[in-house]
């Protein structure tokens, strides 16, 4: 055999190893506890809808899911983690809006968002909700701008991190609407949410699951959604559109991902039994209760998600002029 003859009979040898490697993989899956990171600090809302679904997920999986909370960088901590795990299915990520811009906003990511990962499935969307200190003399949209007009970067307001849902959403606001607001980060939602409780700021885009206790007790109060619909957990409030920024729309989403490599049949797994806990009706009604809807789309459906959300805010970042030093 010479060598070319002898190079293809081990190129089809190790192929044939990783087939039946890979195939053994996804029988025997789950065999041992998945770990899902999630990017953020605790009690945001993409910390609090995986906390929902995960005793649902360990039932119908058969293992235990445990919540890896990994926060920083705007997800791309957490995320670099899934990016350099082996692609067994036992490490999961959550990505969400942040994940569209990352690679517009960070001169240098630390993987690759269209080849390092792929796509398992959209999970949820979350509507945010312009919300303000009671302190604050505003209680619209209008009165919020005016406010702002008259107080050039004197208005602060908090985000997740530099990157995060907040910050993209409220930095496409300020170019909408006119104004000039001082950026506050945070690591997390969580931490966000209780700076604006505290008072330390002033103005929060906020995610419902995140803020709507605060709202039935006073200690915030909410101006408007960021949807271009209103909201069935906020009724009676405006979409920030209809309340004086005509055209605004951001909202936050959160889906699974896989490093790259990982079995068709192990992002199989991982979708169904992601589709089938978020139909359990209890955990749907608690979902929804906080302001969040469940999509459950195909990996492939997911995958054309994931692509727009890439080029349309690659847009919005050079439009807005959002930069992370």
């Amino acid at each position: 055999m010479n060598r070319i003859m002898r190079r293809a009979a081990t190129a089809a040898t190790s192929a044939l190893l990783a087939a039946c490697s890979a195939a053994a993989l996804a029988q025997s899956y789950p065999a041992k506890p998945i770990r899902i990171i999630v990017p953020y600090a605790p009690g945001g809302s993409t910390d609090v809808v995986f906390r929902i679904l995960a005793p649902r997920l360990t039932e119908i999986l058969g293992q235990q899911i445990v919540i890896d909370n990994r926060p920083g960088a705007a997800s791309t901590i957490g995320l670099e983690i899934v990016a350099k795990s082996p692609p067994d299915g036992y490490t999961v990520g959550v990505s969400n809006i942040a994940y569209g811009a990352n690679p517009a906003i960070y001169k240098k990511m630390p993987f690759d968002s269209e080849k390092d990962l792929l796509p398992v499935t959209l999970v949820s969307i979350v509507t945010l909700v312009a919300t303000v200190h009671p302190s604050l003399p505003a209680r619209s949209i209008k009165e919020l701008i005016a406010l702002a007009k008259s107080k050039p970067a004197a208005l602060t307001y908090g985000s997740a991190g530099n990157g995060s849902a907040n910050h993209l959403a409220t930095a496409r606001f300020e170019h909408m609407a006119g104004i000039k607001l001082l950026h506050i980060p945070y690591k997390g939602g969580g931490p966000a949410v209780v700076s604006i409780v505290q008072g330390e700021t002033s103005i929060l885009l906020a995610t419902i699951p995140s803020s709507i206790q605060h709202f039935k007790t006073g200690k915030l109060i909410p101006l408007a959604v960021s949807s271009a619909k209103r909201n069935s957990a906020l009724p009676d409030l405006p979409t920030i559109s209809e309340a004086g920024v005509p055209g605004y729309e951001a909202i936050e989403w959160q889906g699974l991902m896989v490093p790259a490599g990982t079995p068709q049949a192990v992002i199989r797994t991982l979708q169904q039994a992601t589709t089938k806990a978020s139909q359990t009706p209890e955990i749907r009604e608690k979902v929804a209760g906080l302001g969040a809807d469940f999509v459950n789309s195909t990996p492939e459906e997911f995958d054309q998600f994931v692509k727009r959300e890439l080029a349309v805010w690659s847009k919005v970042v050079k439009d807005v002029g959002i930069k992370i030093d």
